[in-house]
């Protein structure tokens, strides 16, 4: 896929389009430590009659980093995608978004039901229901983006690789384990830092209330191992108006990456075959 950039809001954002001239698009987002690659081996397996669009978000890949941490705020990011919409010309399409994508996406269609057609949040939370929640992880967010810039990139991956939400991930070939830690090294450290500043789970709005304000269908997908994120998923679906829960077997948090042919089916079933 070929890698693009354009100027939004005075930040060069990466990304790559499959097929501009398509009467259909998918946006994917990806998740903290992530980038566009990821989403590259469920994208091939895909239709070629259909425009995808996968963005490299603020502080990842290949999209530039800015050092001030208000930047990568919820509602910066917010205003980076409509913009980007905006000058590609984009303005019907289904969103699909993984984890810190998840919630992006999430506050996206929230605010832009015109635009969003459908909704695949892959292990995604609506955020922290309490203040008190929320104070909790920002402290925790902030710790370890300190952490980050002091030990740096390399030290940071190799705990980043090892906590319980990837444990799934160790069964993968070494190969595929490759890839996806080479993917992690290419990040920017305070790109990564300044992300969890600015766009931790602890700093963004919570979404639980808003959720029955959906009226687009919505896929929540998540994987057997991960049981957290499973619940969440659960609790989810009913407060949503049109909203399905799928569960995906021998997997854990990331299912795109562990079993991208299954996640492509799932995207084929529900977005494709059945529009």
């Amino acid at each position: 896929m070929e890698q693009l950039t354009v100027d939004v809001r005075g930040i060069q954002i990466s990304f790559t389009m499959t097929n501009p001239d398509a009467n259909e698009s998918i946006v994917f987002l990806h998740g903290f430590t992530g980038s566009w690659r990821s989403w590259e081996p469920v994208i091939k397996l895909l239709p070629k009659t259909i425009n995808y669009i996968s963005i490299d978000l603020m502080g990842h890949g290949s999209t530039e980093v800015s050092s001030n941490p208000e930047r990568y705020r919820m509602n910066e990011q917010l205003l980076d995608l409509e913009e980007f919409f905006s000058l590609i010309q984009l303005t019907s399409f289904s969103l699909v978004g993984y984890s810190m994508g998840g919630r992006i996406a999430l506050a996206y269609a929230l605010g832009h039901p015109q635009q969003v057609k459908n909704l695949v949040l892959e292990s995604t939370s609506p955020g922290l229901k309490t203040n008190e929640e929320q104070q909790l992880r920002r402290q925790a967010d902030d710790q370890l983006a300190d952490r980050i810039e002091e030990d740096g990139l390399e030290s940071f991956i190799d705990f980043w690789e090892n906590i319980p939400l990837f444990e799934s991930q160790k069964s993968l070939s070494i190969e595929k384990q490759h890839e996806i830690r080479s993917e992690r090294l290419a990040q920017s450290a305070l790109g990564l830092a300044n992300s969890l500043r600015g766009m931790g789970t602890g700093q963004q709005p919570s979404y639980w209330s808003k959720l029955d304000e959906l009226d687009i269908p919505v896929y929540l997908v998540t994987g057997e191992y991960d049981t957290k994120y499973t619940e969440i998923a659960d609790e989810m679906v009913k407060k949503l108006k049109d909203g399905s829960h799928l569960q995906v077997s021998s997997v854990g948090h990331a299912i795109h990456v562990e079993n991208p042919v299954q996640f492509a089916t799932i995207i084929m079933e529900q977005l494709i075959d059945g529009n």
